[in-house]
């Protein structure tokens, strides 16, 4: 049905193209023929058209090519596109006597180029339907495989097109085996010696043909196409015959050994792709091994530059190919090869050299199966004897120059022979060890490479074994290798955790006593002392990460070590909480990993089974109550800044812990908390607290880390313990004393909705949660307000049908918070508002009785988009224009994300209403309707616009006139969008005449762009920006704030282009100065007076830039004050130079702008415009210039300005009031009861006492 559908669409292409000139004669034989057909009453199938084509094919087509070339060609272009859609048995029936008709004009050379390629395309189709019993008639009979043999020799034409499709057709018909028991292709040996045959005659005449190349420089086209179509037969199924596989090999190398690198390379190309021909076969093992034997006995001499290269690179794909098809047989070769290709390293060409090690590297990552690394046989262990010990020998003299190879082949080695480098590989390591420690080794970072690699594959404990630290006291006189332990931090893994038991803590210890006996006396040798004992203990993360023996190493002593350190070193905390985290994390993702222990993963792992693993957790598990308790005293005693690392470790071992044990410690956790928080509501100061700037170095109330604890608790706690946790958040959120504490209880509901069992909760308690939400709506301040928004949103998601009057009631608050001033608050009430349209998109019932303020009786509304727009639509009544200007940058976002599945009369609508606010005198409403504008352009179907475009583009270029905002830029903005989207003409039509000159402006500079971006160049006449263009973290953001291709036109012109002519002249001053190859200085000079050269800071005046001139303040012609011939000024009372002042005020007051009056001839205005003048900031405050400090403001509230009401004109609690600020934070007799008082979790066994030396 496929193959009719496409023939059908490719013969309706030619209906409807009768303009074409190469398919006029086409379309009249198709339609002659469909015709025909018609006449007959036959229905248009492709056996339909075969008849009649194979009919109109005799009389157009003869031995010597075309009778009617036009009519002859149509036919059998029309005959390549049937042909495939025919069934099989009429191809088999019709094959001969197509053969017959075609088969002479292929041979000959006069024939069309397009009769060709469509009779060629026919032939592939005929001989893909044959079986294997038509292969076998020989090729002087009329068959297969003697139109095969034409395809071959077109394989080979000079034109190009031709010999791609014969190469193509070949390809296509080798690909489709007829069923046999041969692994090839039965005309596979036909094509091999076809191909095989054009090289060999030129190998025959390689010597003379060679010089004839040398000479020339040129290449000789019959062999460069005979080696396409070697490549053509290598990437079929099946691949090069087995039998032809020596002969290509000595002809692709005698191809190769000519003096034409051109050849030389596409020579090797060949080899590769035979050899990648054969990975698609598993049973093509025997023609590798011929293969890789052929080309290993045709071994170039080893320094020439020209072969051995590409011999070495196809050596490592041949062995990479043969790994995939027989792994075992070609770990038993391996040592054979890499001792041949390691011998070339003791070449003195770098090239060869480079070769030769990245064919190592290549054959130790590919030809070495886990499953041997596993489980190696005795044969296998000799296998890799003989490796270690060619590597070995890679470091002797003669190998000098190619020591910084053969330490990537080490490395490479480390890696892929892991835990059996040792003891195989420790003299190798032992070596680049010594070379490290020599100071006239200049490579030291190569071989820290190397020895990173042997720490992570053959362990710290062997690495340390052969180069010793030597830090002890009875190593004085040994060399230290201090540097070790930073590259045993970096690469330390999946190792021994019982060595740094053993090894590290007791030198940690010895080095540590050192620093204590120096007492105060800081010396350089105390400093390099307390480095050693930090870098020690961060190597234990390393060694925490998927440790071998966690079962026996870590025990009741290391557990209190730990705990010790947490206590009594706090610069220790970071490193000890990232072990504690990797100890449990690792064992986690080998038991969590979705595939079974596959050989490749216990390799990575160190044979860590996920059975072992989980084993290890178990393990944990007995010290992971007592581990909690120490890391909740420490959380409490921690800056907040540091806590990270312990909210993390605290995190992972409560995914461990029982659950019993985990029941105990939450109420231990809640009763502390509750006591703490009593003890702070009792305080007599219970007025709401501001937020006010907290010291960093003060610990915050003990109530907070406790709320901190229980939200990371959340998540793994049981159902039961969920009624007292919704208590604690109840009261939290409810109290307005601490805001930070408030946010804290907030984050519980997202905690508890990472989880199914707690999204249940929640399902289950979301009445109670809709009325705490509801009730608390006033009660939240300021910090709280995002993370009260992230709460909403997962209680959105769980609402039930029949409980969606939920989303009217909270809409309110959530449009408002669309105008925060915390972007990270902004964008989670986007969030919330899609949300909530996706969660009425899925329906439900709107239970409008139960919406505040709405009438008892009112009736209940099906759930659905439309009606949320409704909703949404009605924040556009509020009674400011901070609310309808909030309601409008919500129903934009809504829009943004559900456009496609509104109906069209709320879209109508929508667009309706807001047009209708583009007449509002508010500035801070009509931005947000231009955001909506720019959204409906993007977003919505043209036909919804167009009809609305007469009265939109009016009222939106009025406000091109306004500069405040960035409304003349916005508006253009969106004008460039209605012309794309629209036209030109038709936004054009509909402007105003007198703002005619805006959209020539935008036409224009379309025009120049287009222009430049054809030519390839950059408009030097564009303004450079200030700024460089900004990153979204959205789709909407980046649709409402982001601005077309154009460039934003800005307000002040005279200001523009001054910075585009300075722009422009710097970078052609640069670009000269580029171009000469030299730097030219400048003075800079005071306006007043020349500069002193004899002056001593006469230097600092010379600069390699070009000095701006002072801003000049443009004067308007006239202004100037009139001097008497004495110079004094003069000034008139008549009425006749009135007019004149009035210009110079208004001139002036266009100057000032915040900025200081030069020369200023009015008191007034200088009292109002100048640097001494009182101003209004932010919320309508008074801000006086601080003339001193010239950096600051001084601001203070203006108490006649009406209580309780803000500029935008919203009604907000206590704004406008005079208030004295409240202090938040830390407060005496907080219950944070350091030193194991009141507020403080139980000790663990293994944490009480705190022992008095620290490690």
């Amino acid at each position: 049905m496929g193959s009719a559908e496409t023939l059908q669409g490719r013969l309706e292409k030619i209906r409807s193209s009768p303009d074409l000139q190469n398919q006029q004669q086409t379309r009249v034989v198709l339609l002659a023929v469909e015709d025909t057909l018609q006449g007959q009453n036959s229905e248009f199938t492709p056996t339909a058209y075969f008849a009649a084509l194979l009919s109109l094919l005799g009389q157009h087509i003869s031995g010597t090519g075309s009778q009617n070339s036009e009519v002859g060609n149509a036919v059998v272009y029309l005959l390549d596109l049937v042909t495939p859609s025919v069934p099989v048995p009429l191809l088999k029936s019709k094959f001969v006597s197509i053969l017959n008709i075609l088969g002479p004009a292929l041979s000959n050379a006069d024939v069309d180029s397009a009769l060709l390629r469509a009779s060629i395309g026919t032939l592939v189709s005929l001989l893909v339907a044959q079986d294997a019993k038509a292969w076998t008639l020989p090729q002087n009979q009329a068959g297969a495989r003697q139109a095969l043999a034409g395809l071959l020799k077109l394989a080979l034409d000079p034109r190009p097109k031709v010999r791609k499709r014969a190469q193509d057709g070949i390809a296509s018909v080798l690909e489709h085996r007829p069923a046999s028991p041969s692994l090839d292709h039965p005309a596979a040996d036909l094509c091999a010696e076809t191909a095989l045959l054009s090289i060999q005659e030129f190998a025959a005449g390689h010597e003379s043909i060679g010089k004839q190349v040398n000479q020339s420089q040129g290449h000789d086209p019959a062999l460069i196409h005979a080696m396409q179509l070697v490549k053509v037969i290598a990437k079929s199924a099946g691949g090069w015959p087995s039998r032809g596989l020596e002969s290509l090999s000595q002809a692709l190398f005698t191809v190769a050994r000519s003096r034409n690198s051109f050849l030389t390379s596409t020579a090797f190309e060949v080899f590769e792709t035979v050899i990648g021909g054969m990975a698609k076969d598993e049973e093509s093992s025997e023609k590798l091994s011929h293969l890789l034997d052929a080309m290993t006995d045709m071994q170039p001499s080893q320094n020439d530059t020209q072969l051995l290269p590409p011999w070495i690179a196809v050596v490592a794909r041949g062995y990479d190919v043969y790994a995939q098809v027989d792994e075992i047989e070609t770990f038993q070769r391996l040592p054979e090869i890499f001792a041949k290709v390691s011998s070339f390293l003791a070449s003195s060409l770098y090239e060869i050299r480079s070769s030769a090690s990245e064919c190592l590297v290549s054959l130790l990552v590919n030809c070495i199966p886990a499953s041997i690394i596993l489980e190696p046989s005795v044969m296998d262990e000799k296998v890799f004897e003989k490796l270690a010990n060619t590597m070995n020998g890679l470091f002797d003299v003669k190998f000098q120059s190619a020591w910084m190879e053969v330490f990537g082949v080490l490395g490479a080695m480390l890696g892929n022979f892991r835990w059996h480098s040792v003891p195989l590989l420790n003299k190798a390591v032992q070596t680049v060890g010594e070379l490290r420690a020599s100071e006239s080794f200049q490579e030291k970072e190569k071989a820290d490479v190397v020895i990173a690699s042997a720490v992570q594959y053959m362990g710290p404990e062997n690495v340390l074994q052969i180069l010793p630290l030597n830090l002890g006291v009875d190593s004085a006189r040994r060399q230290g290798r201090a540097w070790l332990i930073p590259v045993i931090r970096d690469h330390v893994s999946n190792t021994s955790l019982a060595h740094f038991k053993t090894s590290f803590v007791p030198l940690s210890e010895r080095l540590f006593q050192n620093v204590m006996d120096a007492g105060d006396k800081k010396t350089m040798e105390t400093k390099i002392f307390e480095t050693l004992v930090q870098q020690i203990w961060s190597c234990l993360p390393g060694y925490c990460d998927r440790p071998t023996d966690c079962a026996n190493a870590f025990d009741q002593s290391m557990a209190e070590m730990i705990s010790n350190l947490l206590y009594q070193q706090p610069q220790m905390r970071n490193d000890l909480c990232r072990a504690l985290l990797n100890l449990v994390q690792g064992y986690k993702d080998i038991v969590q990993h979705e595939h079974e222990d596959s050989a490749e993963l216990l390799v990575v792992n160190n044979r860590l089974t996920k059975e072992l693993a989980q084993s290890h957790l178990d393990h944990l598990s007995k010290y992971a109550a007592n581990m909690l308790a120490v890391l909740f005293n420490v959380y409490g005693e921690t800056l907040p800044q540091h806590r990270a690392p312990l909210l993390a470790a605290i995190n992972i071992y409560l995914s461990i812990t029982p659950t019993a044990e985990l029941a105990q410690t939450f109420e231990r956790v809640t009763t502390t908390f509750e006591t703490s928080f009593a003890e702070f509501s009792a305080k007599p100061d219970s007025k709401p607290m501001v937020k006010t700037a907290k010291p960093k170095t003060s610990l915050p109330p003990m109530t907070h880390a406790l709320m901190d604890i229980l939200v990371t608790m959340a998540l793994y706690l049981p159902r039961e313990s969920y009624q007292r946790l919704f208590i604690i958040a109840s009261t939290i959120t409810s109290q307005q004393r601490e805001p930070q504490l408030q946010k804290k209880a907030y984050k519980l509901i997202p905690r508890l909705a990472q989880a199914e069992k707690g999204r249940d909760a929640l399902r289950e308690r979301s009445t109670e949660l809709q009325a705490l939400m509801l009730s608390n709506t006033d009660a939240t301040l300021m910090p709280a307000r995002k993370d009260r928004l992230a709460a909403l949103v997962e209680v959105v998601k769980l609402l039930p049908n029949a409980d969606l009057a939920f989303v009217p009631s909270i809409l309110p608050e959530v449009i408002i918070r669309t105008k925060e001033t915390n972007e990270r608050a902004r964008e989670t009430a986007y969030g919330l508002i899609v949300h909530m349209g996706e969660r009425m998109a899925k329906g439900g019932t709107i239970d409008n009785s139960r919406v505040p303020n709405s009438a008892s009786d009112a009736t209940a509304t099906p759930a659905s988009l439309d009606e949320y727009f409704t909703i949404l639509s009605a924040g556009l009544a509020g009674s400011t224009p901070h609310m309808i200007s909030a309601s409008v940058t919500a129903i934009s976002r809504a829009l943004f994300s559900f456009y496609p599945s509104l109906s069209t009369g709320t879209l109508q609508g929508v667009v309706d209403t807001m047009s209708l606010f583009l007449d509002s005198p508010t500035r801070e409403v009509v931005g947000s309707v231009l955001g909506f504008i720019k959204v409906a352009v993007i977003t919505l179907n043209p036909d919804i616009l167009s009809p609305r475009l007469p009265e939109l583009i009016p009222r939106l270029i009025a406000w091109s006139h306004e500069h405040k905002a960035n409304f003349r830029a916005k508006v253009k903005n969106i004008l460039e969008r209605m012309i794309r989207r629209f036209g030109i003409d038709v936004v054009e039509r509909h402007c105003p005449e007198e703002d005619q000159k805006l959209i020539t402006n935008i036409r224009k500079a379309r025009e120049r762009r287009k222009r430049l971006k054809k030519g390839g160049k950059t408009d030097e006449n564009e303004e450079p920006t200030a700024e460089p263009k900004q990153r979204f973290s959205n789709e909407f953001d980046e649709a409402i704030y982001g601005s077309s291709d154009e460039s934003e036109e800005s307000d002040d012109g005279d200001r523009v282009s001054q910075a585009a002519s300075r722009h422009r002249h710097e970078k052609r001053t640069a670009e000269h100065q580029r171009r000469r190859g030299t730097n030219e200085a400048y003075i800079h000079e005071a306006p007043d007076e020349p500069l002193d050269l004899l002056d001593k800071q006469a230097i600092s005046r010379i600069s390699s830039t070009r000095p701006r001139a002072a801003p000049q303040i443009a004067k308007k012609h006239g202004a100037k004050s009139k001097t008497d011939a004495d110079g004094k000024l003069v000034f008139k009372d008549d009425d006749n130079d009135g007019e004149g002042d009035d210009a110079e005020m208004l001139d002036l007051e266009s100057k000032a702008d915040g900025r200081s009056l030069e020369k200023g001839i009015d008191a007034y205005v200088d009292a109002i415009r100048g640097k001494h003048a009182v101003a209004r900031g932010q919320r309508g405050r008074l801000k006086v210039k601080n003339v001193r400090g010239q950096d600051e403001d001084v601001e203070m509230e203006d108490a006649r300005r009406i209580p309780g009401r803000s500029n935008g004109g919203e009604k907000t609690p206590g704004r406008g009031e005079i208030r004295s600020p409240k202090r938040v934070g830390h407060m005496k007799g907080n219950g944070r009861g350091r030193g194991g008082g009141r507020g403080r979790v139980a000790k663990a066994e293994f944490g009480k006492g705190r022992p008095g030396r620290g490690r």
